[in-house]
């Protein structure tokens, strides 16, 4: 066991440096997150999600620098990173609605208008919604129309069409 430590020492204090230097940076914006989505009446759940995009994040970027710290040779990570991008594109490829919705999901966190509680109108052509917004998810937000029924809309047909502020936080009422 000696023996390894004196080996990799080097490499050792290298990992714990840039993963506690990445854990503090990713703290630093988690805690950015939390107080500017709070100040701004920001759903708990919501805030909590984007607190893992942001984990899952620098851990990638954390990998990504490990590996050079281990000695591992650009030529090396481009044959890993062309194989798995190519698997994960012709998978999102399939499912791009999935990636559509999570990539809205993340622009209405910071960018969207309303929130949960609001009274909304979506203008669309086929369909005129009138609801009270319950939740606002990943993928899709929860509407809840007078007569009760519950309406999942997704998220990037939302930043795509017309939407109107009826009454604010109608669940005050």
């Amino acid at each position: 066991m000696s023996n390894f430590l004196a080996v990799y020492r080097t490499e050792i204090i290298n990992t714990i440096i840039v993963f506690g230097v990445l854990f503090l940076i990713q703290f630093i914006i988690r805690f950015i997150n939390r107080r500017i989505s709070s100040s701004k009446g920001k759903n708990l759940g919501r805030i909590r999600l984007i607190g893992r995009y942001v984990t899952l994040t620098f851990l990638l970027i954390a990998l990504l620098i490990e590996a050079f710290v281990l000695g591992v040779k650009i030529d090396d990570l481009v044959v890993v990173f062309s194989s798995v991008f190519a698997v994960i594109g012709i998978t999102l490829f399939a499912s791009w609605s999935i990636l559509s919705n999570v990539t809205s999901g993340i622009v209405m966190f910071f960018s969207f208008p309303y929130k949960i509680g609001d009274r909304i109108h979506i203008h669309d052509k086929d369909h005129e919604i009138i609801g009270v917004i319950e939740d606002i998810r990943s993928f899709q937000l929860h509407l809840r129309k007078d007569n009760g029924e519950l309406i999942t809309y997704p998220n990037n047909l939302l930043l795509q069409k017309a939407v109107s502020l009826i009454e604010k936080d109608a669940f005050d009422k």
